[in-house]
């Protein structure tokens, strides 16, 4: 089997007490669920990817990444939801 080198680590514990690889990251191009962009903010709230390098592979505004990062410290994942995301606008 062969790894592929990384420059950083390759697993972060979060605070729940589960491990996030660089292999729990979605593919680039998968559609965006909640799960997903939670996945992705809690990367690089762990140092797995930079901010950079998630914009980049995933094909993202700076903005859209902010905003997702802004819903999640401020309403927790459910905020992510598109079903839920005109209860979140208005508060």
């Amino acid at each position: 089997m062969f790894v592929k080198k990384s420059r950083g680590p390759r697993t972060a514990v979060l605070p729940d007490g589960t491990i996030l690889s660089l292999a729990d990251l979605p593919d680039p191009g998968m559609r965006w669920v909640a799960s997903r962009k939670a996945v992705v903010v809690a990367a690089v709230k762990h140092g797995l990817l930079s901010r950079s390098e998630v914009i980049e592979r995933y094909d993202l505004s700076e903005e859209e990444f902010a905003s997702w990062v802004h819903a999640i410290e401020r309403h927790g994942r459910d905020a992510l939801k598109i079903t839920q995301l005109q209860k979140f606008k208005q508060l």
